[in-house]
């Protein structure tokens, strides 16, 4: 089949033309935010650009322009020796930095002068902001949501992996954000990603549904950790359809001290956490608490824990944000296992299914 060459600056509406998604700007520019499975590839580096700019500001444009040139050039090259050097002559890259200026320029030259069918963002990562954040203001309302509700410890995030094994269209925003949504939500090892990269990483996943299919997402307020949800999706998500989770106590303190058993051998940084809660509850309760972890007497902690902060902090939040609870789609899990899972999951889809039909 004959192979379209395209002109030099595309637009983010060709994103998907591509085989991959190429951003030269600086490392630190691209931990802030980039476009979703794009590859860094930086012209120049952190301190590189750093020195640039001191040469343009202290001493002339003429001779910061000068080491930027032997700096790209060289960045280039390698980039051609390592990354790209295994690519064939029919690979297409797009290629992007702050605005569409001097430094993708420099990249896709090269690159089509190799023979390679490369193409430059045109207006850059600033041009691919603006016309995402458009977009996150638009495509909630083109999707049909499930919002699984459920208590803490009920296995929401469990559930909507099952669903995602069985071919159903899940948005997991804790995945997405790195922290299960409370206050000991952190995830070890994984610090959660900027304000800018969470939104990218919603906007990726919204633009991949199929309006014609549910799409199920867990009920989350206005944050998740230290993340804003995007306001139209948490507005879509509020007028959406339920689905409420209820399992046993007993059971979701047993799943609750197997899920969040990397804290509990950690008890100085959870007493830390739990002290957080001064402002919520009394110095006794605290106190209480603290005794609990000091003796491991996981079962009473993650029972009170429960009882006294998660469940009726849930149920505020749920009358808040979530008023058509009431009339939700009931799911009894009565185990919180991998079984359990599964049978949560085929019930589910059962009932959305036969939802559909009727």
């Amino acid at each position: 089949m004959h192979r379209v060459r395209y002109k030099s600056s595309v637009s983010l509406e060709q994103l998907d033309e591509f085989d991959e998604v190429v951003d030269v700007r600086s490392p630190a520019e691209f931990a802030i935010d980039h476009v979703p499975g794009a590859v860094n590839c930086p012209v120049l580096g952190n301190e590189e650009r750093a020195r640039v700019g001191t040469v343009y500001k202290q001493v002339s444009p003429f001779e910061a322009r000068k080491m930027g040139a032997a700096l790209v050039a060289k960045n280039v090259a390698h980039h051609i020796e390592t990354h790209f050097a295994s690519r064939d002559p029919r690979w297409k890259p797009l290629i992007y930095c702050w605005r569409g200026g001097k430094r993708s320029g420099a990249m896709t030259l090269v690159l089509r002068e190799i023979g390679w069918d490369a193409a430059s963002l045109e207006g850059g990562y600033q041009s691919y902001r603006r016309a995402m954040l458009i977009q996150l203001d638009t495509l909630p309302a083109q999707l049909n949501y499930r919002v699984v509700c459920g208590p803490t410890g009920s296995g929401k995030s469990r559930l909507l992996l099952k669903l995602a094994a069985r071919g159903a269209q899940v948005l997991d925003l804790e995945t997405l954000a790195s922290h299960r949504g409370s206050v000991l939500g952190d995830l070890p090892g994984a610090p959660q990603p900027a304000q800018k990269m969470f939104e990218s990483l919603v906007w990726s996943a919204l633009r991949g549904f199929d309006p014609a299919r549910p799409v199920f997402v867990e009920a989350e307020s206005r944050r998740i950790g230290a993340l804003r949800v995007p306001e139209a999706l948490l507005g879509c998500m509020r007028k959406a359809s339920y689905v409420r989770i209820e399992a046993p106590a007993a059971e979701r303190v047993r799943f609750l001290i197997e899920e969040y058993r990397h804290f509990l051998v950690e008890p100085a940084w959870l007493k830390t956490q739990l002290c957080r809660l001064t402002a919520l509850h009394s110095k006794a309760t605290i106190e209480r608490w603290i005794a609990w972890i000091d003796a491991e007497a996981w079962q009473d902690l993650v029972g009170d824990l429960l009882a006294t902060h998660y469940d009726p902090a849930y149920l505020r939040s749920m009358r808040n944000n979530y008023p058509g609870l009431a009339d939700a789609t009931l799911l009894n899990a009565r185990r919180l296992d991998d079984a359990g899972f599964e049978e949560s999951a085929s019930s589910l889809l059962d009932a959305v299914l036969l939802h559909a039909r009727n």
